[in-house]
């Protein structure tokens, strides 16, 4: 189930950020001792930002922000793009919850606002966010160096291309 943060879910946020695991490809774990004094009582409420949740706790997040101009990876000439993003404790690491969600939030995305892309960043050395982003339909775009690994950048819209 998709839904908002709760003050429950502080905890598992701060897993979340202070796990070598989870934080492999997205710049490594933050000290907890930090993440304790910076986590707000009720992290994470924003639109856009789903916290997964399994039987009444939280596994992990996917969120929709917009993606940083200064960026490199652009499918719009202002740039702006929705980006798809998400974290899962290792605990529900290859149940399939991933692909579940984060389908759940582009369909989610989809209604909002139709025919906008949706962009997806991840290293190419991700092997597992490679076939997530196979699986939920992104297309190669290109790939970049960024964060001195390898990028891979791709694009997934709503809209049926016609013939």
């Amino acid at each position: 189930m998709l839904r908002e943060s709760e003050a429950g879910d502080r905890a598992a946020f701060i897993e979340l950020f202070a796990s070598p695991e989870v934080r492999t490809y997205l710049g490594g774990p933050r000290p907890r001792e930090e993440l304790e004094r910076a986590v707000p009582e009720v992290p994470g409420r924003r639109p856009g930002l789903f916290v997964i949740d399994l039987d009444g706790a939280m596994i992990g997040t996917v969120s929709l922000d917009r993606r940083d101009a200064e960026r490199p990876g652009h499918v719009r000439p202002d740039a702006g793009e929705a980006e798809l993003g998400y974290m899962f404790l290792p605990k529900a690491w290859g149940c399939g919850y991933a692909a579940e969600a984060c389908a759940a939030a582009l369909d989610w995305f989809a209604d909002t606002l139709p025919s906008e892309p949706v962009v997806l960043c991840t290293q190419t050395a991700n092997d597992r966010s490679m076939r997530l982003a196979a699986k939920l339909g992104f297309a190669e775009v290109e790939r970049f160096e960024e964060f001195g690994a390898e990028q891979w950048f791709g694009v997934w819209s709503s809209v049926t291309p016609s013939a």
